[in-house]
């Protein structure tokens, strides 16, 4: 008998291998296969199972994965909560990604891994904010101020201490506590090298034992007792992980320890002493559990380095705004501003919400947001983002984006699922992972075996010791945090630098682009267009008139273009006429009806699909202005071409230095425009781009990408607008301006704050770096335990006579981690410009 059941809950092929292994063991299961990419279970029983009997089988397990009947209704199965270590503030994930974007909401172990959970850095940016007085704690308000008793600046309260170093505190407290027991342990046992044993005076060998025995107690039993329970938790769930090798060896270490006490008789006589006692292990056990645990508390220091950037931009955001009220100035919590609030920023002030300059002009520091050093004039109607630092100059600012709307909440918003998202390469460290754990107890076996056969005496010592060391050196550990350490610094560097990396994925597909593709306006050029003038041919139509035309269709749109033409026509005084019946075409114009006129505006595919006719004075006109690099959108009245409108719109400064230097790196630059073909030219020239295509609708621009990929080319675009959202969606990896239309942001994997193509340089260069940390931490961690596990199983032996103390394994495997993450710390310092 046969059935196919729906899986729930599974994200990786660890989860696919544990829902098999638990189904294959309910009772009556012949046979179960789970397909992870269909998620559906397979299972072949000998008689009917009810449903609810595979569904009882994963609760116990842990709950958290689900089964139903295809087609059927199912409630999403989250993890079961870990036991709590504390209270947290936020969303706990596991740091090597096990069950790739899946978190808790309480501080605890991964299931999979054993791993500490870690706390993500969340912005409480328009959270409610209290204040005491640094002085007088006992005074704490709803809003900033002076204290009522001394008169001292009121501070923000903190309210709590990050589960992170909660956790960090605890470790420290138990490894003091192991420490202090284990010396002890460590100098009895170490006491037998000494000659004429000055302890043996005082007590014999039987009771040190004992001593060490007590001594071990609070070692095991409570400092690192959580590190058997996890090793318990792995083997249950056949989430076999480095607390299964820590578990086993250490455990089998103790526990031979107190048999031999409690009962030598039954050991032969390889495993005694001189003295007829048997050899004890406490100080191997206990110094191996202390060094593991002191490579847990560097770990746990180490983690809290790795998102840096996350916490520096939680700094830019200020506590309190100035707040305009009937022209008098009021301080508030940022919590409490409102869109629409005046709010003013003093010189040196950090602006506290998204909006515009509603008064006055400064320079403002967005290197923070933006990367760049250099400060950037702020004139009234120009955008302000919160975080961004004023310069000397006071203004006044309209609030127009509070809370997590703001830029900068967005920027951390996106660096945290950034940074929990998983790259393609990790998939290579998950199937050796896989097998890891499984052939490392059976080299520990092996190696027990031959030494025991092989071995000089006492060979069952030599035997134990030895694959006590295999398995205490291997660290499966070190590998699962390779990939996630690299990708979550990197991606935070990238945030600093201006790059924001929507996923993994993106960061390392970045680094195989060969081909670019970009827009024109607003990437190549600053986007901010401005009319340079009218042009008119008839009588019958004035400037005036044909610009008020202009302006009364153009109010109806969105585009940069229209936009530019509406704020020049109001400046112009120009009456603003009702329109009925209006039409966008994306990539071509608007059209409508104005006063019972036909009125259409645009380029000139626009005019041919209304069929508008233009005399050939008017059309070399037009191609005179295109020819110099400038936009031309032509104006019909019934069908009849009677002017035109020039719009320039300046090429970024840094826009030909970005081209060149992406041609450097063997990307092949190419630009495709919606302008036509002598504006298109004309640009092209000037960047020195020998490859590129005007008149292209959004379909073009699509059809282009995929053209491309259908040559082997791995395919970017970057774009601005609308009519890219296709193009950037279909590539590999699609990069929007941070200045561009919010569909284009939503449909590319990265997004450029400032918006101009310099920022594509250091999204590669970042890619290049975080790839190249990534195989470094790859090949470490592989050849530590490639070299590391032989060693431990004594190869040397035979030829040097060297053996490796499990003590040293252990205190190798706790830095292997450690290396891991202070290898991918370097990317802070990285140099992507």
């Amino acid at each position: 008998m046969r059935h196919t059941y729906k899986i729930h809950g599974m994200t990786c092929n660890g989860c696919r291998s544990h829902v098999e292994h638990t189904l294959n063991a309910v009772e009556g299961v012949a046979h179960a296969t789970v397909d992870l990419e269909k998620a559906e279970a397979v299972i072949d029983m000998d008689g009917h199972i009810p449903l609810s009997a595979f569904k009882k089988a994963l609760e116990d397990d842990g709950g958290a994965y689900g089964i139903s009947m295809p087609g059927e209704e199912h409630e999403h199965h989250r993890p079961k909560k870990q036991k709590p270590r504390g209270k947290g503030t936020g969303t706990f994930y596991c740091p090597m990604h096990c069950e790739v974007d899946k978190t808790y909401d309480q501080p605890g172990d991964c299931p999979v891994c054993g791993m500490d959970l870690v706390e993500e850095v969340k912005a409480n940016i328009g959270g409610n904010t209290q204040y005491t007085c640094p002085m007088h704690p006992e005074i704490i308000q709803d809003e900033p101020g002076s204290c009522p008793i001394c008169g001292m600046d009121l501070v923000p309260l903190k309210t709590d201490i990050s589960a992170e170093e909660k956790n960090y505190k605890k470790l420290l407290k138990k490894f003091w506590i192991a420490l202090a027991f284990t010396l002890p342990i460590f100098l009895i046992a170490m006491s037998e090298m000494v000659p004429n044993n000055p302890l043996y005076t005082i007590l014999g060998m039987k009771y040190w034992n004992w001593i060490q025995f007590g001594l071990s107690l609070p070692v095991v039993f409570h400092a690192t007792w959580m590190f058997f329970e996890r090793a318990y938790r792995s083997i249950k769930t056949w989430n076999l992980n480095m607390f299964t090798l820590i578990g086993i060896g250490s455990g089998v270490a103790w526990l031979f320890s107190v048999f031999g006490m409690l009962f030598p008789d039954i050991f032969p006589a390889q495993f005694k002493t001189h003295h007829g006692t048997v050899h004890v292990y406490f100080e191997a056990a206990t110094v191996i559990l202390t060094l593991v645990l002191l490579g847990q508390l560097l770990e746990a220091r180490a983690h809290s380095k790795t998102n840096n950037a996350v916490k520096e931009l939680l700094k830019l955001a200020p506590n309190k705004a100035v707040k305009l009220v009937d022209g008098k100035e009021e301080v508030i919590a940022i919590d409490k501003i409102k869109i629409g609030d005046l709010l003013r920023v003093k010189p040196g002030d950090k602006i506290p919400v998204d909006g515009i300059i509603h008064e006055g002009e400064s320079s403002l520091d967005e290197s923070m947001i933006t990367g760049e050093p250099i400060p950037v004039d702020k004139k009234e109607g120009d955008q302000v983002s919160s975080g961004t630092i004023n310069g000397n100059q006071s203004f006044v600012m309209k609030a127009e984006k509070v809370g997590s709307d703001t830029l900068l909440a967005q920027i951390i918003e996106m660096v945290n699922k950034a940074s929990r998202s998983q790259a393609p390469i990790q998939k290579l460290a998950d199937r050796i992972s896989g097998y890891f754990v499984p052939v490392v107890v059976l080299v520990s076996v092996i190696t027990f075996i031959v030494w025991a056969i092989f071995g000089p005496e006492p060979k069952y010592v030599y035997a134990l010791v030895n694959a006590i060391a295999v398995l205490i050196i291997a660290c499966p550990c070190a590998l699962g945090l390779a990939t996630p350490m690299s990708v979550m610094v990197g991606i935070g560097k990238g945030a600093q630098s201006g790059v924001l990396v929507k996923n993994a994925e993106a960061l390392e597909k970045m680094n195989k682009i060969d081909t670019l593709i970009i827009d024109k306006t607003g990437t190549i050029t600053a986007g901010k267009p401005s009319v340079e003038k009218v042009v008119v041919t008839s009588d019958d139509y004035p400037e005036e008139k044909v610009l008020q035309y202009i302006v009364s269709l153009n109010q109806m749109s969105k585009h940069p273009l229209a936009e530019a033409t509406v704020a020049y026509g109001k400046e112009q005084g120009a009456e603003i006429l009702k329109v009925s019946e209006f039409n966008s075409v994306t990539g071509k114009g608007v059209s409508g009806i104005v006063n019972e006129i036909k009125l259409a505006l645009g380029n000139d595919r626009m005019m041919e699909e209304v069929k508008a006719t233009m005399s050939n004075g008017l059309m070399n006109k037009v191609k005179i202005e295109q020819q110099l690099g400038k936009t031309v959108s032509m104006i019909s009245v019934d069908s009849t071409v009677v002017g035109f409108v020039v719009i320039t719109d300046k090429i970024k400064e840094t826009s030909k230095k970005a081209i060149s230097a992406l041609q450097s790196l063997g990307i092949s630059v190419i630009m495709l425009t919606g302008d036509n073909y002598d504006t298109a030219k004309a640009v092209a020239e000037e960047l020195e781009l020998t490859d590129f295509k005007a008149g292209m609708l959004p379909q073009d621009k699509l059809n282009e990408v995929e053209s491309l990929q259908e040559q082997g080319k791995k395919v970017a675009v970057a774009g601005d607008g609308i009519n890219d959202a296709p193009a950037l969606a279909k590539s590999e990896v699609g990069i929007a301006m941070g200045t561009g239309t919010d569909v284009a942001i939503e449909s590319a994997s990265i997004t450029l704050v400032k918006g101009d193509l310099q920022g594509i340089v250091k999204a590669r260069n970042l890619s290049v770096k975080v790839m190249g940390n990534i195989k470094q931490n790859l090949f470490f961690a592989l050849i530590y335990n490639t070299l590391g596990v032989p060693i431990a199983a004594g190869v040397l032996y035979p030829f040097f006579g060297l053996l490796l103390s499990p003590m040293i394994a252990a205190l190798a495997m706790s830095f292997s981690s450690v290396s891991v993450i202070a290898n991918a710390l370097r990317l802070r310092n990285a140099d992507i410009s």
